[in-house]
């Protein structure tokens, strides 16, 4: 197998900062593929579906996790039984654009228990944060005191989440269209929304 690149200079930006994994082949692709399917496949049925043998099927997915392609794996819970009735996208407009206030926002953002997920975003507004809440009035207050109330937000808009649906895997670039998998969306409907 390939090794990470290594030695590279450190940029300036962060979140450019990891090395660069080294260039996956049609094995690893199909891997990841169909761990994206289903992660909860035992690696004997992954390596049945994949043609290889379990032990180095294995390796390959050892490695996979070691160079970064492999960042996790989680459960879909459905948002009711956690007594999340609303979903929203709050849009978020600093003040300023300095790496310090951006850094701090992304922050507090994530110490939210109420944050899903976080995206810094270019366009009119900053960041884009999906929030999860037990009512129109807890929402309320989370843009109150979650987000209005912090020195670095300028302006919020807030949209209510009615349908979430997602692709079940990320497009593969590097693989010719003709061996790419089909996208099928998940997602549930109704006011939680989230899939």
């Amino acid at each position: 197998m390939t090794n990470i690149v290594r030695g590279m200079p450190k940029p300036s930006n962060p979140l450019r900062s990891k090395p660069v994994p080294a260039a996956l082949d049609r094995i690893d692709r199909a891997i990841l593929a169909e761990l994206q399917k289903d992660v909860r496949l035992t690696n004997k049925e992954l390596a049945v579906r994949i043609g290889l043998a379990p032990s180095s099927c294995l390796e390959r997915v050892r490695w996979l996790r070691e160079i970064g392609a492999l960042k996790g794996a989680r459960a879909e819970v459905d948002p009711a039984v956690l007594g999340i009735e609303l979903q929203a996208l709050v849009a978020v407009q600093l003040r300023h654009h300095a790496r310090t206030e951006v850094d701090a926002f992304r922050k507090h953002a994530l110490s939210l228990r109420e944050t899903v997920s976080v995206f810094h975003v270019a366009g009119a507004v900053d960041f884009l944060v999906h929030v999860a809440v037990r009512s129109a009035a807890h929402l309320r207050d989370l843009a109150l005191d979650g987000f209005t109330a912090r020195p670095e937000v300028a302006r919020i808009e807030t949209s209510l989440i009615f349908d979430a649906l997602h692709a079940t895997h990320l497009p593969d670039y590097l693989m010719p269209a003709a061996e790419s998998p089909g996208r099928e969306p998940t997602g549930s409907r109704g006011r939680s929304g989230r899939s």
